[in-house]
C-alpha cells in the first residue's frame, strides 16, 4: 500500500468534546463527507474513544454496532479516509468529517459512496457521485 495522503491531525479540544451528546448506547451519528466533491460517503458511529482517536490520528475511526468493535476505515479495504476537518453540530449529537478519500471509495460494495441507490429506481448509477 502506498503512503497515500498526509495524516494531518484535528485538534483535540476537551471543551469541544464535551459538547458531544452520545446516544444511549455511547455513541453519535458521524456523517463522512468528500472533501472535494462534498458527496456523503457514508454514515457511521463512534463513541467516545473513537472520536478522539479520530481527531488524534487523522483517520477516521469508527465503533461496529454489528461486530461490537473499534475499525479503522481502510485497514482492511485500503479505502482509507484522511480528515481534513472535522465539526460537531449545533444540538452535538451529529458530526461531519470532511475527508479526503483513498482507493476506491467509502462503500463497502466497491462503490465511491453508500449512497448510490436512488428510490423510485432500479438503476444503481443514478446520481452515483464520484472521483472525475
Amino acid at each position: 500500500m502506498s503512503p497515500g495522503p498526509a495524516v494531518t491531525p484535528v485538534a483535540v479540544r476537551e471543551e469541544d468534546l464535551a459538547a458531544v451528546k452520545f446516544d444511549d448506547d455511547g455513541l453519535v451519528c458521524a456523517v463522512v463527507q468528500d472533501v472535494d466533491t462534498r458527496a456523503v460517503l457514508m454514515v457511521a458511529w463512534m463513541n467516545a474513544a473513537t472520536l478522539r482517536m479520530s481527531l488524534e490520528q487523522g483517520r477516521t475511526v469508527f465503533w461496529s454496532r454489528s461486530r461490537r468493535e473499534v475499525w479503522r476505515k481502510g485497514d482492511t479495504s485500503g479505502d482509507r479516509q484522511f480528515i481534513r476537518s472535522a465539526h460537531y453540530d449545533c444540538d452535538g449529537d451529529t458530526l461531519l468529517f470532511l475527508v479526503e478519500q483513498e482507493g476506491k471509495g467509502a462503500c463497502h460494495t466497491g462503490a465511491y459512496t453508500c449512497f448510490f441507490r436512488a428510490f423510485g429506481t432500479d438503476d444503481e448509477t443514478v446520481d452515483r457521485p464520484g472521483p472525475a
